[in-house]
Protein backbone atom coordinates (compact mmCIF):
# COMPACT_ATOMS: atom_id res chain seq x y z
CA UNK A 1 0.00 0.00 0.00
CA UNK A 2 1.40 3.53 -0.75
CA UNK A 3 1.42 5.75 1.79
CA UNK A 4 1.33 9.41 2.38
CA UNK A 5 2.35 11.82 5.21
CA UNK A 6 0.62 10.56 8.76
CA UNK A 7 -1.89 12.98 10.09
CA UNK A 8 -0.89 13.33 13.56
CA UNK A 9 -3.31 15.84 14.38
CA UNK A 10 -6.44 15.61 12.42
CA UNK A 11 -8.93 15.06 14.79
CA UNK A 12 -12.66 13.81 14.12
CA UNK A 13 -15.40 16.59 14.40
CA UNK A 14 -18.63 15.54 13.61
CA UNK A 15 -20.90 12.77 12.77
CA UNK A 16 -23.72 13.66 10.29
CA UNK A 17 -26.65 11.07 10.30
CA UNK A 18 -29.84 11.09 8.50
CA UNK A 19 -33.14 10.46 9.73
CA UNK A 20 -37.02 10.86 9.13
CA UNK A 21 -37.53 12.44 12.05
CA UNK A 22 -34.85 15.41 13.14
CA UNK A 23 -36.89 16.81 16.17
CA UNK A 24 -37.17 13.17 17.47
CA UNK A 25 -33.68 12.68 17.26
CA UNK A 26 -32.63 15.80 18.15
CA UNK A 27 -34.72 15.33 21.80
CA UNK A 28 -32.94 11.87 22.22
CA UNK A 29 -29.20 13.06 21.83
CA UNK A 30 -30.98 16.28 24.01
CA UNK A 31 -32.18 14.51 26.59
CA UNK A 32 -29.67 11.17 27.14
CA UNK A 33 -26.49 12.70 26.12
CA UNK A 34 -26.92 16.37 26.99
CA UNK A 35 -26.24 17.90 23.39
CA UNK A 36 -27.40 21.17 22.37
CA UNK A 37 -28.58 22.94 19.62
CA UNK A 38 -25.25 25.08 18.70
CA UNK A 39 -26.74 26.54 15.49
CA UNK A 40 -30.46 27.36 15.07
CA UNK A 41 -31.54 26.81 11.33
CA UNK A 42 -35.23 27.97 12.00
CA UNK A 43 -35.86 24.14 10.45
CA UNK A 44 -37.49 20.82 11.68
CA UNK A 45 -35.36 18.93 8.84
CA UNK A 46 -32.18 20.02 9.68
CA UNK A 47 -30.16 20.29 13.21
CA UNK A 48 -26.14 20.93 14.40
CA UNK A 49 -26.20 19.61 18.00
CA UNK A 50 -23.00 20.29 20.22
CA UNK A 51 -21.64 21.32 23.73
CA UNK A 52 -23.69 24.79 24.30
CA UNK A 53 -20.80 25.84 22.98
CA UNK A 54 -18.19 26.04 20.08
CA UNK A 55 -18.17 23.61 16.97
CA UNK A 56 -20.83 21.19 16.48
CA UNK A 57 -20.77 17.14 17.35
CA UNK A 58 -23.53 15.80 15.38
CA UNK A 59 -25.59 16.82 12.66
CA UNK A 60 -29.03 15.71 11.63
CA UNK A 61 -30.54 15.91 8.19
CA UNK A 62 -33.60 14.69 7.24
CA UNK A 63 -33.98 11.51 5.14
CA UNK A 64 -34.24 7.81 5.65
CA UNK A 65 -32.17 6.35 7.99
CA UNK A 66 -28.19 6.25 7.47
CA UNK A 67 -24.92 7.90 7.49
CA UNK A 68 -24.42 11.37 5.43
CA UNK A 69 -20.54 12.39 5.94
CA UNK A 70 -17.67 12.57 8.89
CA UNK A 71 -15.78 15.32 8.95
CA UNK A 72 -12.03 15.92 10.25
CA UNK A 73 -10.49 19.64 11.30
CA UNK A 74 -7.02 18.85 9.14
CA UNK A 75 -4.59 20.30 11.94
CA UNK A 76 -0.90 19.06 9.50
CA UNK A 77 1.10 21.20 7.70
CA UNK A 78 -0.23 22.57 5.13
CA UNK A 79 -3.96 22.17 5.95
CA UNK A 80 -6.93 20.14 4.32
CA UNK A 81 -5.88 21.86 0.89
CA UNK A 82 -3.00 20.15 1.32
CA UNK A 83 -3.93 17.32 2.07
CA UNK A 84 -7.07 17.17 -0.78
CA UNK A 85 -4.04 18.15 -3.32
CA UNK A 86 -2.19 14.68 -2.17
CA UNK A 87 -5.70 12.86 -2.73
CA UNK A 88 -5.87 14.72 -6.49
CA UNK A 89 -2.45 13.06 -6.65
CA UNK A 90 -3.67 9.66 -6.18
CA UNK A 91 -6.71 10.15 -9.03
CA UNK A 92 -9.61 10.53 -6.20
CA UNK A 93 -12.02 12.91 -7.20
CA UNK A 94 -12.31 16.30 -4.57
CA UNK A 95 -15.35 18.17 -4.05
CA UNK A 96 -15.74 21.50 -3.27
CA UNK A 97 -18.58 22.44 -0.82
CA UNK A 98 -17.59 25.80 -1.50
CA UNK A 99 -18.61 27.29 2.33
CA UNK A 100 -16.78 29.65 3.99
CA UNK A 101 -14.41 26.89 5.72
CA UNK A 102 -13.96 26.20 1.95
CA UNK A 103 -14.82 22.82 2.98
CA UNK A 104 -13.70 19.64 0.81
CA UNK A 105 -15.32 16.10 0.86
CA UNK A 106 -13.66 12.83 -0.34
CA UNK A 107 -15.73 9.57 -0.52
CA UNK A 108 -13.80 6.11 0.10
CA UNK A 109 -14.41 2.90 -1.91
CA UNK A 110 -17.68 2.37 -0.30
CA UNK A 111 -19.01 5.87 -1.14
CA UNK A 112 -18.97 6.87 2.47
CA UNK A 113 -18.49 11.09 2.19
CA UNK A 114 -15.54 12.48 4.10
CA UNK A 115 -15.59 16.12 4.48
CA UNK A 116 -12.13 17.64 5.11
CA UNK A 117 -11.64 21.00 6.98
CA UNK A 118 -9.82 23.73 8.99
CA UNK A 119 -9.75 24.77 12.41
CA UNK A 120 -13.03 24.76 14.24
CA UNK A 121 -13.60 26.00 17.84
CA UNK A 122 -13.44 23.42 20.43
CA UNK A 123 -14.61 25.60 23.57
CA UNK A 124 -17.26 23.02 24.37
CA UNK A 125 -15.07 20.09 24.89
CA UNK A 126 -13.65 18.95 28.07
CA UNK A 127 -16.31 21.41 29.36
CA UNK A 128 -19.22 20.22 31.36
CA UNK A 129 -19.93 17.22 33.79
CA UNK A 130 -18.58 13.74 31.70
CA UNK A 131 -21.36 11.85 33.81
CA UNK A 132 -24.28 13.67 32.09
CA UNK A 133 -22.22 14.56 28.69
CA UNK A 134 -19.43 13.16 26.79
CA UNK A 135 -16.40 15.38 26.36
CA UNK A 136 -15.67 14.89 22.52
CA UNK A 137 -16.98 12.74 19.51
CA UNK A 138 -14.23 10.24 19.28
CA UNK A 139 -14.36 7.51 16.19
CA UNK A 140 -16.53 6.43 13.26
CA UNK A 141 -16.41 2.60 12.24
CA UNK A 142 -17.16 1.98 8.81
CA UNK A 143 -18.87 -1.29 7.85
CA UNK A 144 -17.66 -3.34 4.59
CA UNK A 145 -17.43 -6.35 2.29
CA UNK A 146 -14.39 -5.12 0.49
CA UNK A 147 -11.78 -4.42 3.85
CA UNK A 148 -8.30 -3.76 1.53
CA UNK A 149 -9.66 -1.14 -0.46
CA UNK A 150 -10.95 0.95 2.66
CA UNK A 151 -7.79 0.29 4.20
CA UNK A 152 -5.10 1.09 1.62
CA UNK A 153 -7.92 4.53 0.48
CA UNK A 154 -7.85 5.19 4.60
CA UNK A 155 -3.70 4.72 4.31
CA UNK A 156 -3.32 7.06 1.17
CA UNK A 157 -5.52 9.92 3.52
CA UNK A 158 -2.33 9.46 5.93
CA UNK A 159 -3.62 7.18 8.49
CA UNK A 160 -1.89 4.08 10.30
CA UNK A 161 -3.02 0.98 11.15
CA UNK A 162 -2.78 0.31 14.60
CA UNK A 163 -4.40 -3.01 14.73
CA UNK A 164 -5.85 -5.84 12.95
CA UNK A 165 -8.06 -8.36 13.99
CA UNK A 166 -7.70 -10.98 11.63
CA UNK A 167 -9.14 -10.34 8.37
CA UNK A 168 -12.48 -9.20 10.58
CA UNK A 169 -11.41 -5.40 12.11
CA UNK A 170 -8.64 -2.43 10.78
CA UNK A 171 -8.54 0.29 13.56
CA UNK A 172 -6.41 3.38 11.87
CA UNK A 173 -5.03 6.56 13.76
CA UNK A 174 -4.66 10.14 12.45
CA UNK A 175 -4.19 10.90 15.74
CA UNK A 176 -1.97 10.16 19.13
CA UNK A 177 -5.37 7.85 19.99
CA UNK A 178 -5.72 4.23 18.85
CA UNK A 179 -8.02 4.96 15.70
CA UNK A 180 -10.27 7.79 14.84
CA UNK A 181 -11.19 5.10 12.01
CA UNK A 182 -12.20 1.83 12.47
CA UNK A 183 -13.29 -0.91 9.43
CA UNK A 184 -15.03 -4.33 9.92
CA UNK A 185 -16.69 -6.68 8.05
CA UNK A 186 -20.19 -6.70 8.31
CA UNK A 187 -23.17 -7.24 6.58
CA UNK A 188 -23.69 -3.97 4.51
CA UNK A 189 -20.94 -2.38 2.57
CA UNK A 190 -20.72 1.34 2.49
CA UNK A 191 -22.58 2.94 6.19
CA UNK A 192 -22.20 3.31 9.37
CA UNK A 193 -21.41 0.00 12.23
CA UNK A 194 -21.07 2.53 15.32
CA UNK A 195 -19.52 6.10 16.12
CA UNK A 196 -18.27 6.58 19.17
CA UNK A 197 -18.08 9.55 22.06
CA UNK A 198 -15.50 9.99 24.84
CA UNK A 199 -15.88 9.47 28.40
CA UNK A 200 -13.09 10.59 30.97
CA UNK A 201 -12.29 7.44 32.83
CA UNK A 202 -14.02 4.42 34.65
CA UNK A 203 -15.98 6.32 37.18
CA UNK A 204 -18.33 7.88 34.62
CA UNK A 205 -19.28 4.19 33.03
CA UNK A 206 -21.03 4.09 36.50
CA UNK A 207 -22.97 7.59 36.28
CA UNK A 208 -24.25 6.61 32.38
CA UNK A 209 -25.02 3.43 32.84
CA UNK A 210 -27.23 4.37 35.92
CA UNK A 211 -29.00 7.32 33.90
CA UNK A 212 -29.44 5.59 30.69
CA UNK A 213 -31.20 2.40 32.48
CA UNK A 214 -33.30 5.01 34.41
CA UNK A 215 -34.14 6.41 31.23
CA UNK A 216 -35.57 3.67 29.77
CA UNK A 217 -32.49 3.59 27.35
CA UNK A 218 -31.78 -0.54 27.08
CA UNK A 219 -27.58 -0.79 27.20
CA UNK A 220 -26.73 -3.20 24.48
CA UNK A 221 -23.41 -4.29 25.01
CA UNK A 222 -20.82 -3.88 28.28
CA UNK A 223 -19.74 -2.05 29.95
CA UNK A 224 -16.01 -4.22 29.02
CA UNK A 225 -12.87 -3.12 27.19
CA UNK A 226 -11.64 -3.75 24.26
CA UNK A 227 -8.11 -5.66 23.27
CA UNK A 228 -7.34 -3.38 20.33
CA UNK A 229 -7.15 0.12 21.40
CA UNK A 230 -7.78 -1.24 25.48
CA UNK A 231 -10.72 1.28 25.52
CA UNK A 232 -13.28 0.88 28.10
CA UNK A 233 -16.54 0.90 26.36
CA UNK A 234 -20.36 0.78 26.40
CA UNK A 235 -22.97 0.87 23.68
CA UNK A 236 -26.64 2.10 23.63
CA UNK A 237 -28.83 2.58 20.05
CA UNK A 238 -30.74 5.60 18.99
CA UNK A 239 -34.27 5.72 18.20
CA UNK A 240 -32.80 5.03 14.81
CA UNK A 241 -30.69 2.08 15.84
CA UNK A 242 -27.49 3.92 15.17
CA UNK A 243 -25.15 2.08 17.27
CA UNK A 244 -23.26 4.62 20.05
CA UNK A 245 -20.24 3.53 21.98
CA UNK A 246 -19.01 5.39 25.14
CA UNK A 247 -15.65 5.19 25.47
CA UNK A 248 -12.25 5.61 27.59
CA UNK A 249 -8.62 5.40 28.51
CA UNK A 250 -8.00 4.78 24.62
CA UNK A 251 -4.17 3.45 24.21
CA UNK A 252 -2.13 6.07 23.04
CA UNK A 253 0.57 5.96 20.15
CA UNK A 254 3.50 8.42 20.15
CA UNK A 255 4.96 8.15 16.13
CA UNK A 256 7.85 11.01 16.89
CA UNK A 257 9.19 8.92 18.95
CA UNK A 258 8.67 5.84 18.18
CA UNK A 259 8.18 3.32 15.07
CA UNK A 260 4.87 0.85 15.60
CA UNK A 261 4.16 -1.96 13.63
CA UNK A 262 0.65 -2.81 13.41
CA UNK A 263 -0.07 -5.80 15.41
CA UNK A 264 -2.65 -8.51 14.64
CA UNK A 265 -5.05 -10.04 17.13
CA UNK A 266 -6.87 -13.56 16.86
CA UNK A 267 -10.59 -13.06 16.25
CA UNK A 268 -13.12 -13.92 18.78
CA UNK A 269 -15.04 -12.61 21.28
CA UNK A 270 -12.50 -12.59 24.07
CA UNK A 271 -10.39 -10.42 21.71
CA UNK A 272 -13.29 -7.72 21.29
CA UNK A 273 -13.92 -7.95 24.68
CA UNK A 274 -11.01 -8.87 27.18
CA UNK A 275 -13.85 -9.52 30.13
CA UNK A 276 -15.66 -11.89 27.79
CA UNK A 277 -19.48 -12.01 28.16
CA UNK A 278 -22.06 -12.32 25.25
CA UNK A 279 -21.15 -10.34 21.67
CA UNK A 280 -24.43 -8.88 20.04
CA UNK A 281 -25.86 -10.33 16.95
CA UNK A 282 -24.64 -7.77 14.90
CA UNK A 283 -21.12 -7.55 15.96
CA UNK A 284 -18.95 -10.41 13.88
CA UNK A 285 -16.28 -11.75 15.81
Amino acid sequence: MSASPSLNRTLLSHVALTTPDVEGMAAFYNRHMGLQQVVDLGSPHHAFLGYGQGHHALELIEGPVGLHHIAFEVGDEGGHEALADRQRARGINVRELGDEAGTLEVADPDGNLVRLHGPISRSGEHTADPGRRPLRIQHATFSTHNMEPMVEFYVGLGFRVSDRMGEVFTWLRSTVDHHSIAIVKGPTSSGLDHYSWDLAEWEDFKSWSDRLTDNGVQIQWGPGRHGPGGNLFLFFDDPDGNHIELSAEMERFFDDRADYQPRVWEPGATTVNLWGGQVPSWRAV
